[in-house]
């Protein structure tokens, strides 16, 4: 390394032109540092870290360029000449060598595996971008959208008030190449299928579609063919110079399906506090069985030493142990009176 690392919680640090774009994705803090090879070659390395996953993915597709290619690094990577962009968990990262080298990737690959992962929740992506389309899909071409300055610089045919931002909605887009021409699909997710109906109502309404969920030819902005559809909480919008075909056949390959599965994880607290009982019962019961055993052995052991060291003056004295008796003996007699009082003579045999 060349001097010391740098590191800033200001976004301005990171990208000066893009510091808003980059709080809409939850920037949080930034190392940068300078290494440096005994032949000259040199590496500048910049590593954001955001609040989440989502938020680094989201600053990793901004930055995304279409010409670049896709790289085996971390847990999405493209490269362009000496430029190699990768994210992994909630770290972008952004490399610039003085020279690109075989080794490079490799070496990246190294420090990817060493950045630190981000757990639980925090670590997931976005589940409504798994709705995108893989079939005509142009690489590198996705992006996702927190924010209405990220969604301004993207020149779509949806505003910032149209989608809503601050309905917590989120969204993705990717162009595809269709029969008929270069289209782009936008899928806008909203916390409810309420809230998606209710916007898309607005959409539709500043669009001129008079159809509701199908669409209909639309020249905003240039737009082109304009269709929408919900399916779920997800608004699904194809645009561009394609047929209406294209466009409906673009949108039927968006389906929510919600789906049930009865293998998921319980909640761990409720497992452990019965975990917790069982194990309390179980001690609880060992401790009473040995106070019992050491509350046996005392007594016992007491009265033994008692009966050693005074005989008959503790325990086992004559006056405690008399108990009534009738003094019941067998006796053998010679005779004996009858009934009527005649003496029966004793018997010969």
């Amino acid at each position: 390394m060349k001097g010391s690392a740098q590191t800033s919680t200001d976004p301005a640090t990171a990208d000066a032109s893009s510091a808003a774009v980059l709080n809409e994705y939850r920037f949080t803090d930034l190392a940068r540092a300078t290494y440096t090879r005994d032949d000259g070659r040199t590496l500048n390395v910049r590593a954001a870290r955001f609040a989440d996953a989502s938020g680094a993915f989201g600053a990793y597709t901004f930055y995304l360029q279409a010409n670049m290619n896709r790289e085996q690094i971390g847990d999405q990577g493209a490269s362009a000449g000496d430029r190699v962009l990768f994210y992994r968990g909630n770290v972008l990262v952004d490399a610039q060598f003085s020279q690109e080298t075989p080794m490079s990737g490799a070496e990246l690959r190294e420090l990817a595996g060493a950045l630190p992962r981000v757990g639980g929740n925090a670590a997931n992506l976005p589940s409504f971008i798994q709705f995108l389309p893989r079939r005509d899909y142009v690489t590198n071409t996705q992006k996702y959208v927190m924010g209405p300055l990220a969604l301004a610089s993207l020149n779509l045919p949806v505003s910032a008030d149209q989608v809503d931002f601050g309905a917590s909605s989120e969204l993705t887009l990717a162009h595809y190449q269709t029969s008929s021409g270069d289209a782009t699909l936008l899928l806008i997710s909203y916390p409810t299928p309420q809230l998606a109906a209710e916007h898309l109502r607005r959409i539709d309404t500043a669009h001129g579609v008079t159809v509701p969920n199908q669409g209909g030819v639309s020249t905003i902005n240039g737009a082109g063919t304009f269709f929408d559809k919900r399916t779920g909480p997800i608004i699904a919008i194809a645009t561009g110079g394609i047929s209406d075909s294209d466009a409906k056949s673009l949108l039927g390959m968006v389906n929510y399906e919600t789906s049930v599965t009865w293998n998921t994880p319980t909640d761990n607290r409720e497992v452990r506090d019965l975990y917790k009982l069982i194990l309390n019962i179980v001690v609880l019961c060992a401790i009473l069985a040995g106070l019992a055993i050491i509350a046996g052995v005392a007594f016992g052991g007491f009265r033994i030493l008692m009966k050693r060291l005074y005989p008959d003056k503790v325990f086992d004295r004559p006056e405690q142990m008399e108990f009534i008796s009738l003094h019941l003996t067998e006796t053998t007699v010679k005779g004996s009176a009858t009934p009527g009082g005649d003496v029966l003579p004793p018997n010969p045999s």
